[in-house]
């Protein structure tokens, strides 16, 4: 999504889907973005096992950018390009319900774990779907910001392919499509792998030929099928209409994952 050719086509790929009577939900990420407006508001950051600590100002940012300058980029472009695309976040509607993440960590100068606060990052507690209901129902193509809500109205800095992984589980999708800048999911030999049931997955992950930055897209994947999710996509992005692609073509662009055989 850096690139404008790209960003047009994938605008049009989503308007297609949705006139053939399909109804995507885009859920979109925003870290890059986020890091150049910290570092211009000269806000320090720092990541534990990946994720962001978010304190009171970056949360403001966060906000700013998720909620406002990405997802109404995407808004725009949807729309200028022939579409009905409304722009919300998690607490729109009180979609996404969040609750804290605190990272249990061990510590070599303590003899207990040492709990972590990273401030306002949460996970996925609960769904609620009419939002989106009444949205899709309408003819408009929701454009979701990862931000949840808190039990006492606060934010939550949620990543976006959990989000995603649990907003299709609920609305029982027929695929989840995670967009990448990788060609999918590589085996030993370097080489895409373009089918995998979910528990050839698990003996990959086991084996560590799947690891470090793809694995939480992988298991994000994973928990969507083994839900109610028909299957979930590993794409390549940087491919000229790969949405398509994915959807019209027997090969596809990416990885595909499914259920493991009963």
């Amino acid at each position: 999504m850096v690139d404008e050719h790209l960003k047009t086509q994938f605008a049009r790929d989503i308007i297609l889907m949705k006139l053939v009577g399909m109804n995507p939900v885009v859920v979109h990420g925003g870290g890059p973005q986020i890091g150049s407006l910290l570092e211009k508001l000269n806000i320090p950051t720092r990541f534990v096992d990946g994720m962001r600590v978010t304190d009171s100002d970056t949360m403001d940012v966060v906000q700013m950018v998720l909620g406002g300058l990405v997802n109404q980029e995407i808004v725009s472009l949807l729309n200028s390009n022939g579409g009905r695309a409304v722009g919300i976040t998690g607490k729109d509607g009180e979609l996404i319900r969040a609750r804290k993440i605190t990272i249990d960590e061990s510590s070599r100068e303590l003899a207990a774990s040492e709990i972590i606060d990273i401030g306002h990052v949460g996970e996925v507690e609960s769904v609620d779907g009419t939002i989106l209901d009444t949205l899709t129902n309408n003819g408009f193509i929701p454009v979701i910001a990862p931000i949840g809500v808190g039990p006492e109205g606060e934010s939550f800095n949620i990543n976006a392919d959990t989000v995603a992984g649990c907003l299709a589980d609920h609305l029982h999708a027929e695929k989840l499509i995670l967009l990448t800048n990788t060609p999918g999911v590589l085996g030993a030999d370097q080489q895409t792998l373009v089918a995998l049931t979910a528990d050839q997955v698990d003996k990959l992950i086991q084996q560590k030929v799947i690891s470090a930055g793809m694995l939480p897209k992988v298991r994000c994947a994973l928990k969507a099928v083994r839900g109610n999710v028909t299957s979930a996509q590993i794409i390549d992005g940087r491919v000229p209409h790969a949405l398509l692609l994915e959807i019209f073509t027997d090969q596809g662009v990416g990885t595909q994952i499914q259920k493991s055989a009963s």
